[in-house]
């Protein structure tokens, strides 16, 4: 049996005012506020990507203990969205947040700290493993929001996600060169300590609690993609066009810095700001789904993942076609996953959270296996071989979508 208890108020205290936004949907300022808060925390996920030769040195580390590290925040970030996200469901999720934002700037204040390789990977995991701070707003702006507005809300939080992942490279190498690599933790630190202060403040209480302990929590969380056939759907939707996409973006670098390019590291880290394209045509993907458009701008969104990939293939010797299919992917793959958000978060309001964790880990799970399936492949048929595998799973995303078209 399950218990729904709605519990409302203003972020000054003032009762009924979370109440008025849940009918009204939540103010554009309040969801530009979650949208920074989310990009703060997942840039501690990205922040040691441009540092890992600064580190080595400082710390003395070989360059497989470095590498690790980027694995380190990966597993830590798998691990919060199976085992922490599902809690948005039987607590306060403006309290898990804070509460999560606060464990975050700690852990990167530990990094900030770290006398050596172990302690640093440590901090690293746990850092990621409470970043998922930022899905529980995510779920939180889609419970404020109205079934009519659901899609632009998600859409400007998730916008945060994204640029925070993009733009976190970017600003730890200008930053490392002021005081060093550790400088860049320190300042993600006292960020994320101070947005927890201010989402505490101003974020309005919003939830529903369930009786379910934490093990049966766990366990429906996998019986709502065995109960729930869209979400299933959704799901593997999902892990394919972030697999492809992946393939690319792990890619890219290899293309990049070999010939007929030699890009510098730098050239190739802002060559990635491209991808801040795809968050600019969020807005206008969600604002379709919300007027009952789902099905067309996902089938248009993995269409236009397939088709980025022949540009991609040119893209080996033209500039002029890699940055068309890195747009182009980018596009279909933040609209393939808005739009995909915006039908699960209607399924099962009282479970928004742990369908949001299936859904996720799922995305996740896609994401890293495009990775590794791309670090391979790469070594074994070069850029040829990463279009013909990234063009196969968006054609797996795009026979998903025809064979099982929901909304």
């Amino acid at each position: 049996m399950t218990q729904t208890e709605l519990r409302t108020a203003s972020p000054a205290g003032t009762p009924g005012t979370a109440l008025q936004e849940k009918h009204a949907g939540p103010r554009r300022s309040l969801l530009l506020l979650m949208a920074v808060a989310t990009g703060l925390s997942c840039a501690g996920n990205y922040v040691a990507q441009p540092l890992l030769d600064l580190i080595s040195r400082d710390l003395g580390l070989g360059s497989v203990l470095t590498g690790l590290v980027v694995t380190a925040a990966q597993a830590g970030y798998a691990l919060g969205l199976m085992l922490i996200i599902p809690l948005g469901d039987v607590l306060d999720r403006r309290r898990l947040a804070v509460t999560l934002f606060s464990a975050t700037a700690l852990f990167l204040t530990v990094s900030a700290l770290a006398p050596s390789g172990p302690v640093l990977l440590a901090s690293t995991i746990l850092t990621a493993l409470t970043s998922v701070g930022a899905q529980v707003l995510v779920a939180h702006a889609a419970a404020l929001a109205t079934a009519e507005t659901r899609g632009r809300a998600v859409a400007t939080v998730m916008s945060g996600v994204l640029l925070g992942g993009l733009l976190a490279r970017t600003a730890a190498g200008g930053l490392s060169g002021i005081g060093g690599w550790r400088t860049a933790y320190w300042v993600l630190a006292v960020l994320m300590a101070g947005m927890a202060v201010v989402l505490h403040r101003y974020v309005p209480r919003l939830f529903d609690s369930t009786d379910l302990r934490y093990p049966a929590l766990l366990r429906s969380t996998l019986a709502l993609l065995r109960e729930e056939p869209v979400l299933r759907r959704r799901a593997l939707l999902g892990g394919l066009s972030f697999a492809s996409y992946s393939v690319q973006l792990t890619a890219i670098t290899f293309l990049l810095s070999g010939a007929p390019y030699h890009w510098s590291a730098p050239a190739i880290g802002l060559f990635g700001l491209i991808g801040a394209v795809g968050v600019l045509t969020m807005t206008f993907a969600a604002r379709l789904a919300d007027r009952g458009r789902v099905s067309l701008v996902t089938g248009t969104a993995v269409a236009l993942l397939l088709l980025g990939w022949p540009a991609l293939y040119f893209g080996a010797h033209s500039l002029i076609w890699l940055v068309v299919g890195v747009i182009a992917l980018n596009i279909g793959q933040q609209a393939v996953l808005n739009s995909s958000q915006t039908v699960i978060y209607g399924l099962r309001p009282e479970a928004r959270s742990r369908v949001n964790s299936a859904f996720s880990t799922s995305f996740f799970f896609g994401g890293a296996t495009g990775s590794a399936l791309a670090a391979v492949v790469w070594a074994v048929a070069g850029w040829t071989g990463i279009a013909a595998l990234g063009a196969g799973l968006a054609a797996l995303g795009l026979v998903v979508w025809l064979t099982g078209r929901d909304h």
